[in-house]
């Protein structure tokens, strides 16, 4: 399954599933190279994720630095099908949802 396909059939609906009236935003990677593909805002929070197809998939560069300032910042992670309950969860944790 390709990126793009995984992210718009499969965890797009999921995180709308897990943070309902949330607003999920596809950002342009043609803007900032390595920026996060996605942008999670509910209430009065965001979150940044940035897709990959699975684990083994290696970031490209500036991702691990946008993730982890981000994640300074608010919330931001590495999300792909190995890890997405996980990461899903703690996003609700973090969101207190």
């Amino acid at each position: 399954m390709r990126e793009t396909q995984y992210q718009n059939k499969i965890l797009i609906p999921r995180i709308y599933e897990c943070l309902p009236e949330s607003v999920v935003i596809q950002n342009d990677p043609k803007k900032i190279q390595g920026i996060p593909d996605l942008l999670v805002l509910w209430r009065d929070r965001w979150a940044m994720l940035e897709v990959k197809r699975s684990a083994d998939e290696t970031p490209e560069p500036n991702q691990e630095y946008y993730v982890d300032m981000f994640n300074r910042m608010s919330f931001a992670a590495f999300i792909y099908p190995e890890n997405e309950d996980e990461v899903l969860d703690a996003l609700q944790s973090a969101f207190g949802a």
